[in-house]
């Protein structure tokens, strides 16, 4: 980096890391200075830093130190103030409706959920889709899949079409507003469910830092252990999925509460490269049968 523009920098990631928290997309305060630049200056969120000026000029300068004091002040994650973050290499916009994609699923479909998937999957459905990143992410992956994406949020569904419609994924995703399962047919016709439901319970919603609640609070909050969610899911997904399907689903620090509900299910938790927990896979074989089925 020039030592000019690393002179000019250095104060402000001071200031922002004395004053805020990171954990939607970056986890210290360089790299949101990095990202806030090149996204000034209309550079790619991956540009190198060898592209970066010498020096800001005063008016790109001032325009960062206003967001930055826009950062603190408000406590505002970077991502709604640029209303862009990248998931799976690609580029989503997102506003307050939705929360910021920061899930490690993005490493399982970047490895197209090898070894658990054997063959490509012909129809995935995504659960509480939010701004649509991991079902795009899946049109990306899955060029031939037929994927449905479903959310109970109307605001969330439009910041979904806006990303379909700037990814050009209209004639592979289908978006519809419901809440979890219902208003679909179970007709065990999905290869590969995915679901990143609201997880964090009431004790912890009381403990979060105040960027977390530029987020929606439903899409975060689910009642009492924080289950309440994904358990429907696990009930129901047998039902809708294939023999040898798989269902993929988030539950962050929930985990353990999970494994003492369920302690007889075969979970398979991951490790991701880029960092995150709490993602666990079950084989359809697996899943719970419902009484009646």
């Amino acid at each position: 980096m020039p030592p000019e523009l690393e002179k000019q920098l250095i104060p402000l990631v001071r200031q922002l890391d004395n004053n805020a928290f990171f954990g939607h997309g970056a986890d210290n305060a360089w790299d949101e200075i990095i990202y806030l630049t090149l996204y000034l200056l209309g550079l790619p969120a991956h540009e190198p830093l060898s592209s970066l000026p010498e020096s800001l000029d005063p008016h790109n300068l001032a325009r960062l130190q206003n967001l930055i004091k826009r950062r603190i002040q408000e406590r505002i994650p970077v991502a709604y103030l640029t209303h862009e973050a990248w998931f799976c290499g690609l580029p989503f916009y997102v506003d307050e409706r939705v929360l910021i994609p920061r899930s490690p699923i993005a490493e399982l479909i970047a490895d197209r959920f090898n070894p658990w998937l054997t063959h490509p999957p012909r129809k995935i459905l995504e659960l509480c889709t939010g701004s649509g990143c991991i079902a795009l992410a899946c049109c990306k992956a899955f060029p031939e899949a037929e994927i449905i994406a479903t959310d109970i949020d109307s605001g969330a569904l439009d910041v979904a079409r806006i990303n379909c419609h700037n990814l050009d994924t209209r004639h592979q995703l289908q978006l519809v507003q419901a809440d979890l399962f219902r208003g679909l047919s179970a007709c065990a016709d999905f290869d590969l469910i995915i679901a990143n439901p609201p997880y964090v319970s009431t004790e912890e919603m009381a403990e979060l830092p105040p960027e977390y609640h530029h987020e929606p609070t439903h899409a975060l909050h689910s009642p009492a252990s924080g289950l309440a969610h994904m358990i429907q899911i696990i009930e129901l997904a047998r039902g809708f999925l294939r023999p040898g399907g798989l269902l993929v689903g988030e539950v962050g620090h929930t985990r353990q509460t999970l494994m003492r509900h369920y302690p007889r299910l075969p979970f398979m938790w991951p490790e991701f490269e880029f960092g995150g927990d709490g993602v666990f896979l079950l084989m359809a074989e697996d899943c719970p049968v419902q009484i009646g089925t």
